[in-house]
């Protein structure tokens, strides 16, 4: 991962009390980690990283990613030993 994705990065490992992260930021950082990633129906979002598929739900409501989004991928990413 580069240096320019590790605030991403550091803010999906932080227990947040809103979602402000932006989808965007997180789909560039799955990405440079070597994911696929492909809009799926009903505004998700599909990602393929470490040989699995995830599915997100995506921007209908706005930019940021929900808190929910946040933890699955941290959860995803420490079962991986991505670490910011």
């Amino acid at each position: 991962m580069k240096r320019k994705h590790a605030p991403t990065s550091k803010l999906i490992f932080v227990r947040l009390e809103s979602d402000w992260i932006k989808w965007q930021d997180i789909e560039t950082m799955f990405v440079a980690l070597g994911a696929a990633v492909s809009e799926r129906e009903r505004s998700r979002i599909g990602t393929v990283l470490f040989g699995e598929v995830r599915v997100f739900h995506g921007l209908h409501l706005g930019p940021d990613t929900g808190k929910g989004a946040a933890s699955s991928i941290r959860k995803w990413f420490e079962s991986h030993e991505v670490r910011p």
